[in-house]
């Protein structure tokens, strides 16, 4: 939470011209459904097996082929990429994934602007930054790590796009033309 998956995964699909998607949103219109409605209603459980159908979904879309020639940036939510099953099913489609490491205390920050207390995990610092140490151990599982404090959210999506080879669609890389 707070990492900047969304304004990253935003900036670096408008980079490559590829599509960008959040997990959440997925899970939100399967569900008809908000996050917080979920959680509230159902509880956690239901919203990790939801989070986790969408996700099989999405990487069979992926890895069978569906919308060829779309490509997708995904921005997981904090909790699915280090879910023991979620982490099998990535590993498993060979999708390269992307950890945005910023200081706790700036993860904080940016959380408590953009959403405010209401949330259950930004009522206490030690709550939020316990939850933050006990995930981050999943999250330095990925295959690119990207330090983000401080940093112009295009420059990090420039790295990513370096980091991982990545190239606009329809561009020939040989001869830098659009196709």
């Amino acid at each position: 939470m707070g990492a900047g998956k969304t304004s990253v995964g935003r900036a670096l699909g408008q980079r490559l011209h590829w599509l960008f998607e959040d997990l959440d949103d997925r899970v939100q219109r399967r569900e008809g459904h908000t996050i917080a409605e979920i959680f509230r209603d159902s509880g956690e459980p239901h919203f990790r097996r939801a989070e986790r159908t969408a996700l099989r979904q999405l990487l069979g879309e992926l890895c069978g082929g569906a919308r060829i020639g779309k490509r997708r940036i995904v921005a997981l939510g904090g909790g699915a990429f280090v879910k023991k099953g979620n982490a099998t099913l990535l590993r498993a489609a060979g999708v390269p994934s992307v950890f945005l490491d910023a200081p706790v205390e700036e993860l904080w920050r940016r959380c408590r602007k953009q959403a405010g207390p209401e949330r259950p995990l930004l009522r206490t610092f030690e709550r939020f930054r316990t939850l933050y140490r006990i995930r981050r151990k999943g999250y330095l599982q990925a295959s690119v790590i990207i330090k983000t404090g401080g940093r112009p959210v295009k420059a990090i999506a420039r790295e990513i796009a370096e980091r991982l080879g990545l190239q606009k669609v329809g561009v020939r890389a040989e001869k830098g033309e659009v196709e």
